[in-house]
């Protein structure tokens, strides 16, 4: 029998355990821990709340989760109730699966100020993270500012934008759809170092700009390149541009009908946040790109600034004993190999980059990694107590393990909560979790 534990119980973790369920079938067992009396880890707590078709896959990881071979292990932290040491001496392997949960350093004059807020925290607060729940963000300023070019800095302006209509459908959570019916946010500005045709927005992501109640997206006509230029992008960038053409074509009678605006600033590099003791502006650098690169011109502006969400990137949280690249943010290891028996997959092993589905083929690799391993006789030469002796530990330290089991009444009793139209009203207190579950 193989043992496996996998740490951390987002789409890297559920998928490297359905790869190890095709890779063994009967013969393996898997444990996946999660801090959280819930499951599902980004999908839950990371994907936008009004993008209910993505989170969806969570029903795939569910067939996987209530078969024997898969167990999941809620409310353990593997750190503080039990270290990598342990598991490693209980299950043949280990996986990190812990994504990359907190936010990149925005190492700029001001950033800690009152109301400036990475993006993790905030995404966490509207999607109901408990770490996150009482973030209590100042929305009543005219202005707010968002940091990045990716799909992360999309997801944040859009729910700033958003109209209390908007989120029919959606599981944001009570306290911050309440928060966003009162906003008073007018201006919503977008700041990207580079230019058009290097933002990481997705086209899909960048479409439903154009399709907001209230707001309507602003390019400016100037920061675009010549067309012809698009020929030479990847597809999927190509598009992207194209909707930032049609953006900067808005007629202004039109951007005049709706009362917020989302901008796009371009080649806009934030040099100092200033304000007594909130933030109250952003200044900026104007840039030019050079062979990709971003570089300062020494022109310099500023903006209004009531709100900032920086959406730069994420890193992984160390943990102790395991060897970590502080500058990538994540696991030191050599594709996927951390140690002998120590593995990592998903953002762990390769830093915030990819989608949901990236982490698919990245599990299965790891587990034919681990086959190899097994295969080279480097693992499994002695027999591990694997789940027998984590339930012996559990009963002797006396962790209130949450099962899926108990996952699922946990799961039921946020759908009967929730607001008419609404699929779930998420527990946002961890002991509330945990009675639910029992």
């Amino acid at each position: 029998m193989r043992h496996i534990a996998i740490i951390g119980s987002g789409p890297a973790g559920f998928y490297t355990a359905e790869a190890a369920q095709k890779q063994w079938g009967e013969d393996v067992r898997v444990d996946i821990f999660d801090k959280l009396p819930v499951p599902y880890g980004l999908i839950r707590t990371g994907v936008a709340p009004d993008h209910q078709s993505i989170k969806g896959v969570s029903r795939r990881y569910e067939k996987a989760a209530l078969t024997d071979q898969v167990r999941f292990v809620g409310n353990v932290s593997v750190g503080a109730d039990v270290s990598i040491a342990e598991l490693q001496q209980l299950y043949d392997a280990v996986v990190l699966a812990t994504g990359a949960p907190n936010d990149r350093a925005f190492d700029i004059p001001g950033a800690d100020l009152g109301n400036v807020f990475g993006s993790a925290s905030l995404v966490g607060w509207y999607n109901g993270h408990p770490q996150f729940a009482d973030l209590n963000p100042d929305l009543s300023g005219r202005h707010a500012v968002v940091i990045g070019m990716g799909n992360v800095a999309l997801d944040v302006a859009r729910i700033l934008a958003k109209t209390e209509s908007e989120f029919a459908g959606s599981d944001i959570v009570g306290h911050a759809l309440d928060a966003l019916k009162s906003s008073g946010v007018e201006h919503i500005t977008i700041l990207g170092r580079r230019g058009p045709h290097q933002i990481m927005m997705t086209p899909k992501e960048l479409g439903e700009l154009a399709h907001l109640e209230r707001a309507s997206p602003r390019v400016r006509l100037d920061d675009l390149p010549d067309p012809a230029e698009d020929a030479l992008l990847e597809p999927g960038l190509r598009k992207s541009v194209t909707h930032l053409r049609s953006f900067a074509a808005i007629p202004e009678d039109m951007h005049a009908e709706k009362p917020v605006e989302v901008e796009f600033d371009f080649f806009a590099s934030p040099t100092a946040m200033t304000g007594d003791g909130n933030v109250a502006s952003v200044e900026i650098e104007r840039t030019e790109v050079r062979t990709g690169r971003a570089v300062g011109t020494g022109e310099s502006y500023s903006i209004p600034a009531d709100i900032v969400v920086t959406c730069i990137g994420y890193r992984s949280s160390p943990i102790e004993g395991v060897p970590f690249d502080e500058r990538a943010g994540r696991f030191a290891n050599d594709d996927g190999r951390i140690l002998t028996g120590l593995y990592c997959v998903g953002w762990a092993r390769r830093g915030p980059s990819g989608t949901i589905g990236t982490n698919r083929p990245d599990g299965y690799a790891l587990i034919d990694k681990i086959a190899e391993d097994i295969d080279a006789g480097l693992l499994g030469r002695t027999g591990k107590k694997g789940r027998e002796g984590f339930d012996a530990l559990a009963v002797d330290r006396k962790l209130d393990i949450i099962t899926f089991r108990d996952w699922k009444k946990i799961e039921e009793a946020e759908e009967a909560a929730a607001r008419e139209g609404a699929p779930r009203e998420k527990f946002v207190d961890i002991e509330a979790m945990i009675k639910a579950g029992h």
